[in-house]
């Protein structure tokens, strides 16, 4: 689904990671810049994941701080754990 927030077009989505789900988004503003936020958090829910997916998405255009996921991030399949 594609969302339209002060001229920039927004492209929330969701994928299962075991048993939860990872919010995404991808941003295109008006100049045709294309954005893409990664992986922003993990989630037991796909709504909870999409609605923090375009709450990121919607403080990126406005310029303002992204908000904290609420599990943090989680280091990737070649970077080193964090105790």
């Amino acid at each position: 689904m594609v969302l339209f927030h002060r001229g920039a077009a927004i492209q929330a989505s969701t994928t299962r990671r075991g048993n939860t789900f990872v919010a995404r988004a991808c941003i295109l503003k008006e100049d045709g810049e294309s954005t893409s936020l990664g992986d922003l958090g993990q989630f037991a829910s796909q709504t909870c994941a999409f609605e923090f997916a375009v709450r990121c998405a919607k403080a990126f255009v406005e310029g303002l701080p992204i908000p904290r996921s609420p599990f943090g991030k989680w280091p990737g399949p070649d970077q080193p754990k964090v105790s």
